[in-house]
């Protein structure tokens, strides 16, 4: 008898019946808007094994390549025989990054509240319902977080995380920009709307209040993230000269900056009717508003005498130097392969998910699990710290390839439950280190300094938060800045963001600031590819940065 299985939960396979049913009976939380009709498309599920038994993909379904499904949709249509129906929720939680680098920002909000009416700076808005609050974003690539803040008090009042759930049209900005110039343009919209509708109506009935109790939401996001919420087209953002059309228009005078406001039921987002989104301000290029985001919460500018850099680390890397009179900034196109992509057994950082290991001398691996479960795979901090284990222990080479010189292995095996780490995974990695390394070397290059030079190298991102550090450098994915100067700053992102949204001249500042950040297009460095190729490398990036020849 066929049976249909949700990770160690499974029932009697019936023919007829739904992945959404068998998602109830087993425990799976799959999301749906639209009473399991196939309109809302929330409830994507990834069908790992038992494809062909089900029945063929509907034209609800016409947006989703294999192995991607509808759960309402996605019936079974064999239920004889003695293999396995798979399925796992597209969409899961991922680990609340809460810290971030908090401060005191003095309370000036675009929102007002003056003898019982509300205003969004001189216009007057409505009655006072009893709550102002605004909403601060972070739209990553991978992960989503929400703020929510009380506009009267400037208190955060909770955060929410969330797997992006455009994940269907890519891992990274490049499929989704491939996806989005295809024939299911807006989908990808679509979809994140219907999940920021859906966690506002949680947070709503958590609090007790009203969604028209939102009057502003404050955006970061990089370029491709940001401009795809605002239904904007974002085909240039992937050809040369890889610019939003916004950042073209501000370019060539059409635009006093390339900030972007526009009222959220234009864009589906369901708040008050007078509720405005305010996309924070682009840098250049790929370098988007998430970096923007980071400098208000870091305070980074160029009249410092001192060198600051700041790696937000994401499958796009932005990269910041400044200090001296300059700013210089550059996004490395890093990919999934530290996120849960490409890897065999890569996973984003949820239960189940090797967060650090550990290699004894007896060649033993010691791996601490996030959930305190079995392990189903490894995220990001735990490939690291990997790596750089498997490098000290020589059962690696700087190429990647495992082994210990005279024998090579196709893979080594992590743990009991099967999960393992082969070359080819390396050789993914490497690729992923490298464009990481390119980012820094280059900036540093071009910025005349060596690693010693930097005051302080800021860490932001969920990944960077939990890295081991001394192992990020010992195999070239940080350079050698001395271990006292690095700073984590957990989603320095969201901060920033956040500051914005409570302080009116704060968004003043970074609409200017952004102007000052001069960026550096690696690929048109001459030697870029010899850097890359250097960077594939699992060692130590050079204490000493020659100048360019």
């Amino acid at each position: 008898m066929r049976r249909v299985r949700f990770q160690d939960a499974e029932a009697a396979a019936v023919e007829g019946r739904s992945l959404f049913e068998y998602a109830d009976r087993l425990g799976a939380l799959v999301p749906t808007s639209c009473l399991r009709n196939g309109y809302c498309h929330e409830c994507v599920v990834e069908v790992t094994a038992g494809w062909d038994a089900l029945t063929p993909p509907s034209e609800a379904e016409s947006f989703l390549q294999e192995p991607l499904r509808l759960a309402c949709q996605a019936r079974v249509a064999v239920e004889d025989g003695n293999g396995e129906i798979c399925f796992e929720p597209l969409r899961r939680r991922p680990q609340i990054l809460s810290e971030r680098h908090l401060r005191n920002v003095e309370l000036d909000p675009v929102v007002t509240l003056r003898d019982g009416v509300v205003y969004y700076n001189e216009e007057e808005i409505e009655i006072f319902r009893g709550h102002l609050y605004g909403l601060a974003i972070d739209l990553g690539t991978t992960t989503v977080v929400m703020d929510l803040v009380d506009l009267q008090t400037g208190e955060s009042l909770c955060l929410i995380s969330f797997e992006n759930p455009q994940r269907f049209g890519g891992s990274d900005v490049m499929n989704r920009i491939s996806y989005d110039g295809g024939p299911f343009q807006g989908e990808l919209q679509k979809a994140l709307t219907t999940a920021l509708n859906r966690h506002i109506v949680e947070i709503c009935e958590r609090f007790g209040f009203a969604r028209q109790e939102i009057y502003e939401i404050v955006v970061a996001g990089n370029s491709t993230m940001r401009d795809l919420l605002f239904r904007l087209d974002v085909q240039s953002i992937g050809q040369k000269p890889y610019k939003s059309l916004v950042e073209t228009e501000f370019i060539e005078g059409n635009r006093s900056s390339t900030v972007i406001v526009e009222h959220s039921r234009r864009l589906g987002v369901r708040a008050n009717i007078h509720t405005r989104v305010y996309g924070m301000p682009l840098v250049a290029s790929h370098v988007g508003a998430d970096t923007a985001a980071d400098m208000v919460a870091l305070d980074i500018h160029l009249d410092s005498d001192e060198v600051t850099m700041l790696v937000d680390v994401g499958t796009n890397t932005e990269v910041v130097l400044a200090g001296r009179g300059r700013m210089l900034a550059c996004s490395s196109p890093a990919g999934p392969a530290f996120e849960g992509g490409l890897v065999r057994y890569g996973m984003p950082g949820y239960d189940g998910a090797i967060e650090s290991v550990r290699v004894e001398e007896d060649g033993s691996f010691i791996c601490s699990v996030i959930g305190d479960v079995e392990a189903k795979g490894i995220c990001g901090s735990g490939l690291v710290d990997l790596l750089a284990e498997l490098r000290r222990m020589q059962r690696m080479s700087e190429r990647g390839v495992i082994g210990d010189g005279k024998t090579r292995n196709e893979e080594v095996q992590l743990t009991s439950s099967g999960v393992a780490f082969s070359s080819r995974d390396a050789s993914h990695l490497a690729q992923a280190k490298a464009a990481n390394y390119c980012g820094q070397y280059i900036l540093m290059r071009e910025f005349g300094v060596n690693p010693d030079d930097i005051e302080t190298l800021y860490l932001a991102g969920g990944f960077a938060n939990y890295i081991d550090v001394a192992n990020a450098v010992d195999i070239g994915f940080l350079p050698p800045v001395p271990t006292q100067r690095v700073v984590k700053v957990g989603n320095a992102a969201l901060q920033g963001a956040r500051e914005v949204l409570v302080n009116r001249q704060m968004r003043r500042e970074i609409e200017q600031r952004v102007r000052d950040v001069d960026h550096i297009e690696l690929e048109t460095i001459p030697d870029f590819f010899d850097i890359f190729v250097e960077g594939c490398m699992f060692k130590p990036m050079p204490r000493v940065i020659d100048p360019a020849s």
